[in-house]
């Protein structure tokens, strides 16, 4: 009965999903953006004290400039989004041709469906962004995530491309990248952090990606514990960058996971 509950409010929350447009979505919460899952958790943080942090001038620059990536939505209409979601294929599987930008073709790259539109839904096209830089960033990293290869694998996997929508979500909630200044301190250090590299959310998605499966096999999970699991990745990736030497995301000791 407690499972059948949590199910019914799980599919209200998906429908209604959208970061880019739900400004009052708390801080605290990860959700599982996938049709094919209803697993959602929706937690509020008390111990996250909201502060007000002042920026210079740079890091505002830098904050508007990733918001303004945050709020595209996917379009399938548009030359550029195609282009970035083939660019994505080859990137992925070099010597597979691409029939059609709607293929079943795309499951095998853990979509839930052949048009993988519908899933950027829940992520839009900063999501489809973070996965490009991660293929073509990180290859071997890349490689041995879509293909499982690393450790004692479950049964049951989690859908690598709609994982990677997921843990883009994640992070704009966990740094607060919605509030016009950061509220937060994972979010003031992050901004200092972006005003030195401007690849920094993306740097930090591929970090979260090979943190979130270094956790799947540690907690030696299985499909319907991917919101377990990526709440586990959000508190590592907290503990972190709290570190008092981090100064840089390749000072972060998930750093080291990343083989290019």
């Amino acid at each position: 009965m407690e499972a059948s509950r949590e199910s019914s409010v799980a599919v209200r929350t998906i429908r209604g999903l959208h970061y880019a447009h739900n400004h009052n979505a708390s801080s605290g919460s990860t959700a599982w953006i996938g049709k094919g899952l209803s697993c959602v958790c929706a937690q509020r943080r008390e111990t996250d004290a909201r502060i007000s942090f002042e920026l210079s001038p740079i890091q505002e620059e830098c904050l508007q400039r990733l918001q303004n990536r945050i709020y595209i939505t996917y379009d399938c209409s548009k030359l550029e989004h195609q282009e970035a979601l083939r660019a994505l294929w080859h990137a992925t599987f070099p010597n597979v041709k691409l029939h059609s930008l709607i293929s079943e073709q795309w499951k095998d790259m853990g979509w839930q469906g052949k048009d993988p539109s519908t899933d950027f839904r829940g992520g839009g096209f900063i999501s489809l962004e973070n996965l490009l830089f991660f293929a073509r960033t990180f290859p071997k990293s890349f490689q041995d995530l879509l293909w499982k290869r690393v450790g004692n694998r479950s049964l049951w996997e989690y859908p690598f491309a709609v994982a990677g929508v997921n843990i883009t979500f994640m992070l704009i909630q966990m740094l607060d990248l919605q509030a016009a200044k950061p509220r937060t301190m994972m979010g003031a250090l992050f901004l200092k952090i972006l005003a030195e590299d401007k690849r920094s959310f993306d740097l930090l998605y591929c970090i979260a990606f090979k943190m979130m499966d270094h956790q799947w096999l540690a907690m030696q999970a299985s499909y319907m514990d991917f919101n377990a699991v990526l709440k586990a990745t959000r508190r590592q990736l907290e503990r972190e960058f709290l570190l008092e030497d981090i100064q840089r995301l390749d000072d972060m000791p998930s750093f080291r996971l990343l083989l290019r």
